[in-house]
């Protein structure tokens, strides 16, 4: 799979976080960048899974001469253990051509608060500024360094509890690759969910936006997220308390 030296890895979601940081990322006016919108669907047959594929839409940004500069990757969303199988096939694709340097992967995530365990009083979602925080993988790089520069660190002691999160996690350090994760988290609570949620949005677009030399637009933002449950989303998990 032919991608750019950078590439924004984001997984497709039912409150459509993914799509909205795809749309409003866009090529600044003043360049001669291109977008052009392409799709994969990859066999997992060799996982032993015949009923669904690897799939998801990829959009580039590309020169006046045809050199790749910023790919934006949506993958459906799986849960585990196909998850697994499916992530593990799209970034052996995605770092299959030796011939070029391996790309760095920006993978944002937006995570609901009582997910992430551990952190002080004083960095609580709820404070006036979006709180994104940025983890580092891999050798430190000038993109590498911008993002540190504009997200937070997060605190030894937090712990994030979300399994897409931690698969990834998990392959970008098993395959040596240079990722760096912006996670911003929402609260499950707040009568101002919906504007909360869209102000982490911007503030990851931003920093998506200046790192990448692409332009984001927050009128370009389709968002609408479910109205919180009283009821679980995988009742299953109840059985495991």
């Amino acid at each position: 799979m032919k991608v750019a030296p950078i590439v924004v890895f984001m997984f497709k979601d039912t409150e459509g976080f993914a799509s909205a940081i795809s749309e409003a990322l866009h090529s600044n006016p003043s360049s001669s960048l291109t977008r052009l919108e392409d799709s994969f669907e990859l066999s997992l047959e060799g996982y032993g899974i015949k009923h669904l594929k690897a799939s998801g839409n990829v959009s580039h940004f590309v020169d006046d001469h045809g050199t790749y500069k910023v790919s934006i990757v949506a993958m459906e969303h799986y849960e585990p253990p196909v998850l697994a199988c499916a992530l593990n096939e799209v970034l052996n694709k995605i770092t299959a051509d030796k011939s070029s340097l391996m790309p760095t992967l920006l993978i944002p995530f937006l995570v609901e608060s009582s997910k992430v365990k551990g952190q002080s009083k004083s960095l609580r979602s709820d404070e006036s500024k979006p709180l994104i925080f940025g983890i580092q993988i891999g050798q430190n790089t000038d993109i590498m360094q911008a993002l540190l520069n504009k997200t937070q660190e997060p605190p030894s002691s937090l712990r994030i509890q979300h399994e897409t999160f931690a698969c990834f996690l998990h392959f970008v350090r098993v395959m040596q690759l240079p990722s760096f994760f912006l996670i911003g988290q929402a609260s499950q609570y707040l009568d101002n969910k919906s504007t909360k949620q869209h102000e982490i949005i911007h503030a990851i677009g931003e920093i998506l936006a200046s790192t990448t030399g692409l332009q984001f637009s927050e009128d370009r933002v389709v968002w609408n997220p479910k109205k919180a449950s009283g009821e679980s989303k995988e009742p299953w998990r109840a059985l495991y308390g």
